[in-house]
């Protein structure tokens, strides 16, 4: 993925230490919300990096690996179900992004951050709508929390079997719905959500 924004050519430029932030897991009924942020070396560009929404499973894990292995720092961070319920979806995806970025052990001077908000942080930052699609660090990014975040669903499908995590990874499809509307809410569920509200 070649430099498409001016913002990320300016800090290349001027040899600013940045990170690409994203998360992943607002739109599921169920689990933790996760965040990655992602520092790539400038030496060692991922040509396959993309969306991961616009990415096949298999191309998703592989890519997973070549990122932790090759980015000159990461970190994934993640806001639990009871904080989503506690303080909203937009909230706890802020606090996940935060977490993230806080828990770079390089000293990171910039964060572009995917969307059209920024979290707090303790450093500057700059929100990219459709950053996925057009910022490396923010793609890998995604992909980080997207591949996280699918893998904890298959443990949790173990553990709360019936509900069909593994397939559907959370998301309100009709298997789900049948099976939270058969099951009722298990402890992983967003009690917030309306689909499970109405079943409490």
């Amino acid at each position: 993925m070649k430099v498409s924004t001016a913002i990320e050519q300016q800090l290349l430029d001027q040899r600013l230490l940045y990170c690409g932030v994203d998360e992943a897991g607002a739109g599921p009924l169920c689990g933790d919300v996760m965040a990655a942020a992602v520092i790539l070396d400038p030496e060692k560009p991922i040509d396959a990096l993309n969306d991961s929404k616009k990415l096949s499973e298999k191309k998703r894990e592989a890519l997973f690996e070549l990122i932790c292995d090759s980015a000159l720092d990461f970190c994934i961070a993640r806001a639990t179900v009871e904080e989503i319920d506690r303080i909203n979806i937009l909230q706890a995806r802020m606090l996940a992004m935060s977490r993230a970025v806080a828990g770079l052990q390089l000293s990171c001077r910039y964060a572009l951050i995917d969307g059209n908000r920024v979290p707090d942080l303790a450093i500057a930052a700059t929100a990219i709508v459709k950053g996925d699609a057009l910022v490396a660090s923010i793609a890998a990014a995604s992909i980080l929390a997207k591949v996280q975040r699918d893998r904890e669903m298959l443990v949790m499908d173990e553990q709360y079997p019936g509900y069909g995590f593994a397939q559907h990874k959370g998301y309100g499809t009709a298997v789900h719905l049948e099976a939270l509307r058969r099951l009722g809410p298990c402890p992983i569920h967003r009690r917030s959500y309306a689909p499970v509200k109405a079943l409490l």
